[in-house]
Order: C-alpha cells, then sequence, then structure tokens
C-alpha cells in the first residue's frame, strides 16, 4: 500500500502556491483553524507562535508609554500643563513634575494620551498626532538608550523571538557640528572628501561607538546580563540602524549617511542606515531624488554597508499626485536599497509591476506594519499593497514600526495579518522565516536559494536535520549554525517551532 501525500498549504510567498506540511506543521494548522473565532485562545496561539524578528522598530518609538513616564519622573523632568510635552526642570510656572504622574492618575492618563495613540478614534487619520507624540516625549529617551532596549527587548522576547534591528541617531550632536563645518557641495566626492579630511569622520564614528559602549553598560545593567537573575532581554541578538533625518539640510543629512555608513563597515553592532522622518513633509519631498543618489555614491564608497529605506510611506490626498510616483522605484533602482519600509503606495506608481518584479527577483523585502499604516495613512485591510507585494514574489516581513506609540506588539501584528488575509499556518510561519532570512546578520543562511520563490528548504548541510526531525545534526551543520551568526539565530526559531508544534 503506498503512503499517503503530504499535507499540503499555501506557502506564505505566493498566495495559492501550496507548500508539502509535515504531520505536525499539519496538527498546528488545524489547531489554528478550530480556534479562529475564539479571541482568547487566538490571541494566547500568535502570543506563543514564534515570530523571527523585528526589522522596522525605531527604539524610542518602540518602548511602552508608562515605562517613558516613569523615566522622566526618575530624572526630575517636567510637563508642560497646556502642550503635555517633557521639558528640562526646574518646574516653572505652566508645568508639573513628571514625578506628579505616580500619583495623579488623571495627569498619568493625559499624558499616556498624549504621548502615544491611546484612544485616537481608530476610523480617523492620525498622521500628524502621530508623529507629534515624538516631539512630546522627545525629552526623554534619548538619555537612555540601554534602559530602552532592556525594556523593549524583554518585549520581544517574550513574545517569542529572537532578533531586533532598532534604529538610533548615533553621535547626532557630533554629525550636526561636523556637517555645519563642512557645508554643501553638489559634488558628492568632493563633499565627502571633506567630511573625512584630517581624521574628521572618523572622530564622530569613534563618539558614536564610545555612545553604543554606554548603551551597552546601562542595557547589560538594567537587564542583569550575566547575573543569576537575568531578565528574558539578554537574549535576544540585536542590532543597530543608523537612523537619519530626512527633513534636516542636504550638508546634514549626507553627514549622516556616510557616518552610519562607516559605522556599518567598523561596527558590528551597526548595520545598516535609513531615512526617517515622514516622507510627505515639504522639504522630504524637494531633496527625495538627491538623497537616493547620496545613497548611489556612498554605496560605491562603502560597500559593505546595508541600505533599507522607508519609501512610499504616502497615500492619495496626502501628497500631490506627482509625488506618488517613484519613490519605492528610486529606494529601488536608484538608492538601491536592500529592503523597503512600508511600501504603502505601490500601485499609485508609474510601472510599479515592474518594480514589484525588480524587487521579487533581487529579494529586496517590503517590511509591512499594519497598524502604523493604518493610524499613520488610515490605510488598512484590501487597500494594503501586503498581497499585491506576495502574489509577485515580494519578500515581506511583519514588523512593529513604533509599538510603543501604536499601542500594540508584534503578536497584534501576526493576528491582524492572520484575520484580515485569511493566512494559513504554513504562511504564518513563513513570514517569520523571511524575519530571519532577510535580516543583516552576517553569514550563511540556514535556508538554500531564494526561499520566497522556491521555499524554506534547507542548506545541504542541514537537509532533513532541522529540530524536531529526530536526527542528529551531522558535524557539517553544526559548523554551519555555529559559524554563522545568521543561521544561528535562524536554528534557535526553528527549535522553538518543534516545541510549539508538540
Amino acid at each position: 500500500m503506498s503512503a499517503a501525500p503530504p499535507a499540503t498549504a499555501h506557502t506564505g510567498a505566493v498566495p495559492g502556491v501550496p507548500r508539502p506540511m509535515t504531520a505536525a506543521e499539519a496538527r498546528t494548522a488545524a489547531y489554528l483553524e478550530s480556534i479562529r473565532n475564539d479571541p482568547r485562545l487566538l490571541h494566547g496561539f500568535f502570543r506563543h507562535l514564534p515570530k523571527g524578528g523585528d526589522l522596522h522598530n525605531h527604539l524610542s518609538g518602540a518602548v511602552r508609554t508608562e515605562y517613558l513616564i516613569e523615566l522622566a519622573a526618575e530624572d526630575g523632568l517636567c510637563v508642560d500643563t497646556a502642550t503635555l510635552t517633557a521639558v528640562v526642570p526646574p518646574c516653572g510656572p505652566g508645568t508639573r513634575p513628571a514625578a506628579d504622574a505616580r500619583t495623579d492618575r488623571d495627569f498619568h492618563e493625559a499624558i499616556v494620551r498624549a504621548w502615544s495613540m491611546q484612544d485616537f478614534p481608530p476610523d480617523q487619520n492620525g498622521h500628524d498626532y502621530f508623529f507629534d507624540t515624538f516631539n512630546k516625549f522627545g525629552e526623554v529617551p534619548w538619555r537612555h538608550r540601554g534602559k530602552l532596549l532592556a525594556q523593549v527587548a524583554d518585549t520581544d522576547a517574550a513574545q517569542n523571538q529572537f532578533y531586533l534591528e532598532t534604529m538610533i541617531t548615533p553621535a547626532s550632536d557630533g554629525a550636526r557640528q561636523l556637517a555645519a563645518e563642512v557645508g554643501w557641495d553638489p559634488d558628492l566626492a568632493a563633499l565627502h572628501a571633506r567630511l573625512v579630511a584630517g581624521g574628521r569622520l572618523d572622530k564622530v564614528v569613534a563618539d558614536a561607538r564610545m555612545e553604543a559602549d554606554d548603551g551597552d553598560a546601562e542595557f547589560r545593567t538594567a537587564a542583569r546580563c550575566g547575573t543569576s537573575r537575568p531578565r528574558p532581554g539578554c537574549a535576544l541578538t540585536v542590532r543597530w540602524i543608523s537612523q537619519v533625518s530626512r527633513g534636516s539640510s542636504p550638508e546634514r543629512v549626507f553627514t549622516q549617511l556616510a557616518l552610519g555608513m562607516r559605522l556599518a563597515e567598523r561596527d558590528s553592532r551597526f548595520v545598516a542606515v535609513n531615512l526617517v522622518q515622514p516622507e510627505d513633509w515639504d522639504s522630504s519631498l524637494a531633496n527625495y531624488s538627491l538623497q537616493m543618489r547620496m545613497l548611489n555614491y556612498l554605496r560605491t564608497v562603502y560597500p559593505r554597508a546595508h541600505v533599507t529605506l522607508h519609501a512610499g510611506e504616502l497615500w492619495p490626498g496626502l501628497v500631490k499626485p506627482e509625488d506618488l510616483k517613484f519613490h519605492i522605484e528610486q529606494a529601488v533602482n536608484v538608492a538601491g536599497t536592500e529592503r523597503v519600509g512600508h511600501g504603502v503606495d505601490l500601485v499609485q506608481e508609474d510601472d510599479w509591476q515592474q518594480t514589484a518584479r525588480t524587487m521579487a527577483a533581487r529579494q529586496i523585502a517590503v517590511e509591512v506594519p499594519f497598524t502604523s499604516n493604518a493610524q499613520i495613512l488610515g490605510v488598512r485591510g484590501a487597500e494594503h499593497p501586503f498581497n499585491t507585494y506576495r502574489s509577485y514574489g515580494v519578500p515581506v516581513v511583519l514588523a512593529t514600526d513604533d509599538p510603543g506609540v501604536s499601542r500594540i506588539d508584534v503578536t497584534h501584528e501576526y493576528q491582524y495579518a492572520a484575520q484580515t488575509y485569511g493566512l494559513t499556518y504554513p504562511e504564518l510561519k513563513d513570514l517569520a522565516r523571511a524575519s530571519l532570512e532577510y535580516a543583516f546578520l552576517p553569514g550563511r543562511s540556514l535556508w538554500r536559494g531564494n526561499p520566497t520563490r522556491d521555499g524554506y528548504r534547507p542548506a545541504a548541510a542541514c537537509t532533513g536535520q532541522l529540530p524536531g526531525s529526530g536526527r542528529t545534526p551531522s558535524a557539517e551543520c553544526r559548523r554551519l549554525v555555529a559559524g554563522s551568526p545568521k543561521a544561528g539565530v535562524q536554528w534557535r526559531q526553528e527549535a522553538a517551532y518543534a516545541s510549539f508544534e508538540r
């Protein structure tokens, strides 16, 4: 009697293309289908689901608002009672000590609403409100990078994530000063030469590395790493992305980009650069193509530095029609980005199908934070290009963006994706795998070829030996996992899946 064929389910890459399921996956998939209408069990399922890494995360916006308030109180900061903006002491007329929020519940809740999207009507566009929150709490996070990371890392680890790439602004004061000294020159090679002359850029790089050292030390102390009682976040693998303020002057944007890319080549804690701030600001729109050309040039100087870009975080009505036509395309074809953040206006662009095909061919992943897209742009459900990207074979990774401001976590994003788009368990599993496959961790992957197109097939060294297979990994497989930071984190996730599926 012949064996029954393996169960199949739709893959996470291209809707409608089935892939074989293991017996354990089939059982888990059946369980997910049985609880789809039970909110309590469904949330528990998604909380425990291994969820890879978060590749699109702004550290200051990722922290719980309640923790920001506590840090403000610890630092003796004040709160302007009219705008609810954190300000430095002394607390003069029109302000209150942030510490008052510890005992005055109404004051505390007012700050939470001002510093986050708490209670913001879900049917309204929160673009301006969302970005204004950063101005209100901005005086708080810059003092405590390590403490912020400890809190965010704990949250990610508790939700069964294994990796985090989070955005910070390194050596901000030094970069601003250097940009002012050097000024602007449209000859980008000449401008870069002036930046590095006399070791000026290297001094800012050294300052950024010292900042990172201080942040690491604060993190290890806050998280109790290396002690008998380490917090969960100590087990999370973390890398930094240098964020660049796209609304700044051209000389400052160029300086910050060069700094971030030089850092990525000299310090393994830093992996990439990204442009932040609203893409629809007048200055962002006016300088968008120039900034893509800056990256095009700097990639020739720093070929080992990675690039991921906020691009296409736009929607009709937010900007003029002509501004919707090219941002993702230029990020891909001019700046050479390796990932696209948001990418919401894809189908508004000229020849968007070719851009999608290019992204698929180059394995340029799109980072999708559903809640952020809904809150900032009002885009959700069928309007979102999530399924369009997948239908073209573009790698898709789920992300949180600013979960503290949005008042969500990555569990919420996976559950939203499953319920909104009817995703199966194998599709969700492959989305989580994608978040590690397209991470900027060095080393060989646990998977072979193009997994978005061909499915997640183990590298030859580990074929048939993944956790849960019942086979002891060969010496060659063990060497791959031990010698590659990327494969090592991917192996941890596969082990978690073996446990989860049991």
